[in-house]
């Protein structure tokens, strides 16, 4: 279902200035069925700009997000904050009517996602959360060898995201856990953990066992050339979340998936990886971490008539946020909210929050 030319469009609105939430406003100004009415944020400047460049009406443009959601007529909403206002935002919003795309991680831990996801089903609204590298056309390529049953029974599969130096902002909200909720396994980690599970075709995580390192960041060192906060010599108050982490997950039915993560840390160059094995056939995703890196590659390996064989697979363009965006339109425009109230997201974060327990604990947590 889309808007057609008697129906009226959509009235969107985002929080946050930054760059996720400028991929939020590009996706929605080029819909078709989608007007970009207006925004929040507290950074003037970019107000500014941003409210220049989509046509936003100056009193539209707003310092405070509770005046957007109160005025703003919106009927859809996306959330690109530090993770902790995430869930005041999304449920204030489902409150009002509206529906949400949030930016992952979905919140700093299951509870408080837990409140995103009573408040979508109290309102019977759309809840997404943006898992755009989902959307990804190796991976789209990668889920349908899966689902064919190319590969089998899949009983073991490794995922991470390694970066060298790439720490998002030495000293800022992205290295407190007050705001962020945790550190590379929160921000890149989650990621990793959403496309194995998707890839997987959503296991049950049974057990977690992990553990969590932080050897750069309280030393102010491993600060990304591309966060424009980016600082060395922090104080290490500034820091409290982990540089690095590591995880063992057990699955229902017996498989497991280990899943690493890290701002920084001493290798050659930044990378992500999802590889699958499984009875028939092992398959590989791999990609350089760096946003200047243009290596890929997606590698099947497997039997034909006997002989070993590996097979590169035409890959479709990519969706990432835009795919995410337009999927969220869709979702709306059907009134589907059957599997849109951010059920899957809040698996992603129970596990996380698994994870960060059994680091702590140095021991085994049960899902």
């Amino acid at each position: 279902m889309s808007a057609g030319p008697e129906s009226r469009k959509l009235r969107a609105g985002v929080v946050g200035l930054g760059w996720a939430g400028r991929q939020h406003m590009a996706a929605y100004a080029g819909s078709p069925d989608v007007e970009l009415v207006g925004l929040a944020g507290l950074e003037a400047e970019p107000m500014q700009e941003l409210g220049d460049q989509y046509g936003i009406a100056a009193e539209q443009r707003h310092a405070d997000w509770h005046d957007l959601i109160a005025h703003g007529g919106l009927d859809v909403v996306s959330i690109a904050t530090p993770t902790t206002l995430h869930a005041p935002i999304a449920v204030a919003a489902l409150d009002a009517g509206l529906h949400v795309l949030s930016e992952k991680p979905m919140a700093e831990n299951a509870t408080v996602a837990q409140t995103m996801v009573d408040a979508a089903k109290r309102n019977g609204k759309v809840l997404d959360v943006s898992f755009n590298h989902r959307r990804r056309g190796d991976v789209a390529a990668l889920k349908k060898i899966v689902d064919a049953g190319l590969l089998g029974d899949i009983y073991y599969a490794k995922a991470g995201w390694l970066r060298r130096e790439g720490i998002p902002g030495l000293g800022s909200w992205f290295t407190r856990r007050a705001t962020a909720g945790g550190g590379p396994l929160m921000d890149i980690g989650v990621h990793m953990l959403d496309m194995a599970l998707h890839l997987l075709r959503e296991p049950a995580v049974t057990s977690a066992t992990a553990a969590t390192y932080a050897e750069f960041g309280p030393r102010g060192r491993g600060g990304s050339p591309y966060a424009s906060t980016g600082k060395t010599g922090v104080e290490s108050s500034a820091y409290d979340v982990e540089d690095l982490s590591t995880a063992f997950l057990r699955l229902e039915g017996g498989g497991t998936l280990l899943l690493e993560s890290s701002w920084a840390q001493w290798i050659p160059r930044d990378q992500c990886y999802v590889t699958l094995y499984g009875s028939e056939g092992g398959a590989s995703i791999e990609w350089g971490g760096s946003p200047s890196d243009p290596y890929r590659s997606l590698d099947i390996w497997t039997e034909k008539d006997g002989v070993p064989a590996v097979l590169q697979p035409n890959v479709p363009p990519d969706g990432q946020h835009t795919a995410a965006v337009l999927d969220f339109v869709a979702a709306v425009l059907a009134g589907d909210v059957e599997g849109h109230q951010g059920d899957e997201a809040l698996v992603r974060a129970a596990v996380v929050d698994a994870c960060y327990a059994s680091a702590e604990q140095g021991s085994e947590v049960q899902l």
